[in-house]
């Protein structure tokens, strides 16, 4: 039976909404995998392991026989559960290269009813094709603003507005700062990261301008890729002006159910920039509870880092001064400004 197989941009745009199989092991899938893809590993990370040892140590013959002696008892399993899964009978699938593991599941679903379909090219295909996507040229539109001036909550009420947003704080599951990583989920490896980027950008009209915060090209330890971060770079920032107590106090609404000790953490992670006396005083407002003074010592040293990092920036700024740190009025004023850019 002849296994079908396409390129990686048919497999992306016929595979929506449908079930996308990755048959490598667990180990590689946790690296990085298409979005929306399960893992059902042709063999587990040990069983791989072994295998490759076989290749190199004693030849393909006695690798491929050993592979068929693990995958033999897992057949059944493996076509069951696909058909499970499976609501229109078509599977997707993809190894690393496609090659015998993706063309060998291909044939056993094809074999027991089902609709197979392999990427050509595997998992090593997709990757230079994210990474060429992200050369395109995108109608960029950034949001700045110095911390506590709300922008991820304004860009959740411009998607309302129907303008194109994405929240790259949010698939980083990291806000960004010393204290980013607070009440967020541990951060995916890195291409995950870049292919949950890749998808959000797949979604988007790119007739239209898509709004993204501005940001540091690393974000916790996620890395924004150069192809996107380039444009970036270029990109009109609308940048909200707010007045310290405004942002001050919306430090202090986000962080007022915080456990005290995760915070001086946060404060210890910055304690060279603050200096030993600006440390000592968070520290101990912390044990005080005085969350407010906390905000505004942490203020004084990200204001003067952000006002250093725009000094270099060269792409053009569009102020925006706002009074209010209400989200909704800061997102018409942002959407009446990004219409004017159209």
């Amino acid at each position: 039976m002849i296994v079908n197989e396409i390129n990686v941009d048919d497999f992306l745009i016929k595979s929506k909404g449908e079930l996308i199989i990755d048959v490598r092991a667990p180990i590689e899938f946790f690296k990085g995998h298409l979005p929306n893809a399960i893992n059902i590993p042709l063999f587990e990370d040990t069983e791989r392991a072994e295998i490759g040892t076989l290749y190199k140590q004693q030849g393909k013959d006695k690798a491929v026989n050993r592979g068929l002696e693990i995958v033999s008892p897992k057949m059944t399993v493996f076509v069951d559960r696909v058909k499970k899964l499976s609501k229109t009978k078509k599977v997707f699938v993809y190894c690393f290269r496609g090659g015998m593991r993706s063309n060998s599941f291909a044939w056993l679903m094809n074999t027991s009813g089902l609709d197979a379909v392999i990427m050509k090219g595997g998992y090593k295909a997709f990757r230079n094709f994210v990474l060429n996507d992200f050369e395109k040229d995108r109608k960029i539109i950034l949001l700045g603003g110095k911390t506590g001036s709300g922008k991820t909550d304004v860009l959740k009420k411009l998607l309302v507005l129907s303008i194109q947003t994405i929240d790259l704080e949010n698939i980083a599951h990291h806000k960004g700062s010393a204290f980013g990583s607070i009440n967020e989920q541990k951060q995916n490896p890195q291409q995950v990261f870049e292919h949950e980027i890749f998808h959000q950008l797949s979604l988007v009209n790119p007739s239209q301008p898509v709004l993204m915060e501005d940001e540091a090209q690393s974000i916790g330890y996620n890395k924004l890729p150069q192809g996107l971060w380039r444009q970036m770079e270029k990109s009109t920032i609308i940048k909200i002006e707010i007045p310290f107590e405004l942002r001050v106090q919306k430090l202090v609404e986000d962080y007022a159910t915080v456990d005290i000790e995760a915070l001086k953490n946060c404060v210890i992670k910055i304690s060279q920039q603050l200096g030993s006396l600006n440390t000592k005083l968070c520290l101990q407002y912390l044990d005080d509870r005085n969350l407010h003074d906390v905000a505004r010592l942490s203020l004084l040293y990200y204001d003067r880092a952000y006002e250093f990092s725009y000094q270099k920036k060269k792409q053009p700024i569009v102020l925006l001064n706002s009074d209010t740190i209400d989200a909704e009025t800061n997102a018409l004023k942002v959407k009446q400004i990004i219409d004017t850019l159209k």
